[in-house]
């Protein structure tokens, strides 16, 4: 079966081509930055806009790039959410009308769950069961996963996401946009120890996340450290620090809660070279196994979403001519 994916959620347009006999065929990405850049974030009309005129020269591209032609796709899926509901919308409609006019059918996609596969893109896919730390700009959130289609949550960040942290943080140092990227480059010239910042909710039980406190931290620190260059690159590694230190004391907690020491970090944080090394040793001390996806791949991208596709085209799932975002969609409460 060959299936188009197709990836509108917020601020990148990607379209992939899976095939799953061959594997990934071709994809293709358009990233928003240098529209929302001087915005200093995602402005939701702009990206919606963006996303119309770039969804059908990156269908044309991707097709060519895959030698194929609207005949040989069996499927096409699209992100349904969560999301921003007019970025959703555009690819909504577009990958259900292209199903509807290719005579082949459509479905639905979790934006999250196809988060969480995206290791299996890789050469060397985690086996299943796993525990799938997922960190992006817009969520945290701990799962245990079974099989494809049966998730159960075990933590959620209860406030800011670590990847919204980590841009606001940014923000507070004028480091531009997007932060976060900007950020961790900062912290690998920064001194660890010269400050220490909280481990929020590290100090009561459970697997649920809190990272809005880390921002008020850094406020107050930044503002109490004056504009020295060293002392400003010190702050980011305290911050990163304190973050990675918090994901990876979550996940030893689910790792022992689960009895489960196979793990896969997914979503644009999971890039990040502090939180691999410490995912890392963590797998090391316990005995286990940690995945990622390629570093294409934990950014949003149509790659993951053709994949996800390609599994529920197969369990016979497809959606009707109705065009439904769902801009909150809690994982849970996917159908196996």
């Amino acid at each position: 079966m060959r299936v188009l994916g197709i990836e509108t959620s917020c601020d990148e347009t990607g379209l992939a081509v899976y095939d799953s006999e061959r594997g990934l065929l071709a994809h293709v990405l358009h990233s928003q930055v240098d529209v929302h850049a001087c915005y200093g974030g995602v402005v939701p009309e702009l990206a919606s806009r963006d996303h119309i005129r770039r969804i059908i020269p990156l269908l044309r591209s991707v097709l060519a790039d895959a030698g194929l032609s609207a005949s040989h796709i069996n499927g096409i899926a699209y992100t349904a959410g969560p999301g921003l509901v007019g970025a959703l919308l555009v690819g909504i409609a577009v990958g259900r009308s292209l199903a509807y006019g290719w005579g082949v059918p459509a479905v639905a996609v979790h934006h999250m769950e196809a988060h969480l596969l995206a290791p299996m893109l890789e050469d060397s896919p985690p086996p299943w069961p796993f525990l799938a730390l997922l960190v992006s700009g817009g969520h945290t959130q701990l799962v245990q996963v079974n099989r494809p289609g049966e998730y159960r949550l075990l933590g959620e960040s209860v406030d800011d996401a670590a990847g919204e942290a980590f841009d606001k943080t940014a923000k507070l140092l004028n480091l531009g946009y997007p932060g976060g990227p900007a950020l961790s480059r900062l912290a690998e010239k920064g001194n660890p120890g010269r400050f220490r910042f909280p481990r929020p909710m590290t100090d009561r039980p459970g697997l649920d996340f809190s990272f809005s406190g880390l921002k008020t931290f850094a406020l107050n620190t930044i503002a109490s450290a004056g504009d020295d260059p060293q002392v400003r690159a010190d702050i980011a590694r305290a911050f990163v620090d304190a973050v990675v230190e918090t994901l990876v004391i979550k996940c030893r907690r689910a790792m022992e809660e689960t009895g489960l020491n196979t793990l896969i970090a997914a979503g644009g944080v999971s890039a990040n070279r502090q939180l691999r090394e410490g995912l890392e040793r963590l797998a090391a001390e316990v005995g286990g196994k940690v995945y990622f996806p390629r570093p294409e791949f934990c950014t949003d991208n149509g790659a993951m979403i053709a994949y996800a596709g390609c599994l529920r085209l197969q369990a016979g799932e497809s959606e009707s001519l109705a065009l439904t975002a769902r801009p909150r969609w809690p994982l849970p409460s996917l159908a196996s």
